[in-house]
């Protein structure tokens, strides 16, 4: 890719809208991820992901004009029934998320075959759940939606910095010094599906999870403290989906798939260079 091809594309308002869009949903996949890694609660990305597959399956069905509308109070109580079981419930939480995960795959799946949206129900449910090309087609207006989700997750995370800290590695230490544990995790539980679900129409519903996991685990092979690994992430991601979205608009690769390929790449590199550093 030379520079003059770069400038080029650069000059497409919705190449433009599409490199913001995505490196600030990156962002914020990122910066959640490091806590729910090191809480080992990275299943959760991928199951949520899956329940909101089934809500966008059933929402186009509805003839939902957008199926945000849906999708994203459906994920928001599946993550906030997944956040109370496990806590003195018969059934724990991997299990619970297990049984929403595949239920509400296998729901939106029978959906699209019953009453399907279009003549090509295999392409919908391809596109649903690897992502497609709809990141090249946001709107203004639509790019200044997911700014402005995004800036806002990233300002409560930073203005709970200290809450998460302690929330990721003694949580019973955060109870005893008055913090109102129940009420962060429902709002943690709250914004990581507001997030999922933005994601989803970047990377699809099968590729979500690496939004959030792979930044945090590469950046724990190069550095050391929570913070250190926070800033690491947030840089990996975003130069990751800067070259992911780029090299997808020249070469015409799928956008998500890209995306993650660039992050598995970098990881690599990543705990290469960890290795020297030790």
């Amino acid at each position: 890719m030379d520079e003059v091809t770069f400038l080029e594309y650069l000059s497409y308002p919705f190449v433009r809208n599409a490199l913001v869009a995505g490196v600030l949903i990156s962002l914020c996949a990122a910066l959640l991820g490091v806590p729910l890694v090191l809480r080992r609660l990275s299943f959760m990305g991928d199951g949520l992901s899956h329940v909101a597959f089934g809500a966008m399956a059933v929402a186009g069905v509805l003839n939902f004009a957008d199926t945000m509308a849906l999708s994203l109070p459906v994920t928001i109580a599946a993550a906030l029934v997944l956040m109370r079981s496990g806590r003195g419930a018969k059934t724990g939480g991997d299990a619970m998320l297990a049984m929403l995960s595949v239920g509400a795959m296998a729901a939106g799946y029978l959906v699209m075959n019953l009453k399907p949206s279009s003549s090509n129900v295999s392409g919908d449910v391809c596109t649903t759940l690897f992502g497609s090309v709809s990141i090249l087609t946001l709107t203004t207006l639509d790019m200044w939606l997911s700014v402005g989700l995004s800036v806002a997750v990233c300002v409560l995370w930073l203005f709970a910095y200290n809450r998460v800290f302690d929330m990721t590695f003694d949580e019973s230490y955060a109870r005893a010094s008055g913090a109102n544990t129940t009420l962060f995790n429902t709002l943690a539980a709250v914004v990581v599906a507001v997030v999922i679900v933005i994601s989803m129409r970047l990377v699809g519903t099968l590729l979500v999870s690496s939004l959030l996991v792979v930044p945090a685990i590469a950046a724990m092979r190069v550095a050391k403290s929570f913070r250190a690994v926070c800033v690491v992430a947030a840089v990996f991601t975003v130069v990751c989906s800067l070259a992911g979205i780029m090299i997808a608009v020249v070469a015409g690769t799928p956008v998500g798939s890209t995306i993650v390929a660039a992050d598995i790449i970098s990881f690599f590199f990543m705990a290469i260079i960890g290795r020297f550093l030790k």
